[in-house]
């Protein structure tokens, strides 16, 4: 490992602010749905396509993000991805028609996972082993404040201002963290380490690990324990204004709960690391998120939408998720240890194309009523555990044959 520069609490900071790109760009602006409906004339599921166009752009560039970290280093990519998503809030804020708003919405996409997906490379060109566990549950925690007040501070903008303040707040926000990157963030792939850009190389090592199951395996665990919270998250105006009949400053009854259960696993993960294996850290954040999905069954199917009932197995479920999560991802990233880059590309682009198909097609379909939003949380937990057993039962075959 090479020297690292700033301290691991700052650069969790620094690397948590670059992945909340993602969440502020979707839940700043939830709470302006009804608001942006009316300017432009269009229904509400059209207006949930600016989610699928943000995910999908976001899932497709998710794949190239890290492939070129990969080759140019990680610095460059960074700052270049927070101009772009700068530029395109500045476009969203000025959109005159819906159209342009779509187009604007989709280079949101190309850019804001740029964070994400560079910023695991970075911990792991840093940290090994339970280190990189613990500085992975710090910036999931400081990370998990996002999604709590970002839908808060939409709701006070759209209050205030409209919603075009929202997205002028967007570009503020990737201009700050541009700032504070080029001060202070490092390099941490040097020269020597970098893998040649060339396309048939590049072509022939995104097969490689693209055909592999294990990672395979790994990422849609990740993408689909993620997905049974996020249906709710993208449900939350149908959640918020129809199921619970709250307002637009009424977000964080939502919100909250569920990302201080984010923050209390990834703590808990934290904790855990060097004492538990990961392979019994995420069993027990399963057994929570199936206790959890299980009860929000259990009261929807007998209850009516109620506050704190509809909304507390939902921090349940992510306590489970977030402790989960960290190992996960830090078991996927050693697959291919030369390639974390494109590795973490391949798990940012699986976790955005089911985070689309959830916003376009499953949200659309459930958020109805509050039994078949259940219903979708564990069918997708569901899932979500086949992909890790799958995995345990291939490695324990591989090692009893070895």
């Amino acid at each position: 490992m090479h020297s690292k520069p700033i301290s691991a609490p700052l650069l969790a900071a620094i690397l948590a602010g670059l992945a909340m790109l993602g969440p502020f760009s979707i839940d700043t602006y939830l709470p302006s749905f009804p608001a942006i409906a009316r300017e432009f004339g269009v229904t509400t599921l059209e207006l949930q396509q600016t989610l699928s166009v943000y995910l999908i752009s976001f899932a497709v560039m998710t794949l190239f993000h890290g492939t070129l970290s990969d080759s140019f280093g990680r610095r460059p990519v960074i700052l270049t991805g927070l101009v772009v998503f700068s530029l395109a809030s500045i476009g969203c804020a000025l959109a005159q028609s819906f159209g342009q708003l779509l187009l604007f919405r989709g280079a949101q996409g190309l850019s804001a996972g740029v964070g994400m997906v560079v910023g695991r490379a970075i911990i792991r060109d840093s940290f090994e082993g339970h280190a990189a566990q613990r500085l992975m549950s710090m910036v999931t925690m400081i990370f998990g404040l996002a999604p709590a007040i970002a839908p808060v501070i939409g709701g006070w903008l759209q209050g205030g201002f409209g919603w075009r303040s929202v997205f002028v707040f967007l570009a503020l926000f990737g201009a700050a963290l541009f700032a504070v990157c080029q001060w202070r963030l490092p390099e941490t792939l040097p020269p020597p380490a970098r893998q040649p850009f060339a396309p048939l190389p590049l072509a022939s090592n995104y097969l490689k690990l693209a055909r592999n199951l294990r990672l395979l395996l790994l990422s849609s665990a990740v993408a689909l324990n993620f997905c049974g919270f996020f249906l709710y998250i993208v449900s939350a105006p149908a959640v918020i204004y129809n199921l619970l009949g709250l307002n637009e400053n009424q977000f964080a009854w939502l919100f909250v709960p569920g990302i201080s259960g984010v923050m209390l696993g990834a703590f808990l993960s934290g904790r855990l690391a060097g004492r538990v294996s990961p392979q019994r850290t995420v069993k027990i954040g399963y057994i929570i998120m199936f206790a959890a999905a299980v009860f929000n069954l259990s009261y929807s199917g007998f209850f009516e939408p109620a506050l704190p009932w509809t909304v507390l197995p939902v921090m349940c479920y992510t306590i489970g998720m977030s402790l989960a999560m960290p190992s996960v991802t830090l078991i996927a990233l050693d697959v291919f240890p030369r390639n974390r880059g494109l590795a973490s590309s391949l798990l940012g682009f699986e976790h955005s194309f089911m985070t689309a198909i959830v916003a376009g097609i499953v949200s659309p379909l459930l958020s109805h009523a509050d039994i078949t939003l259940a219903l979708g949380m564990l069918a997708l937990l569901l899932s979500g555990w086949s992909s890790w057993m799958i995995y345990l039962h291939i490695e324990s075959k591989a090692s009893s044959d070895a």
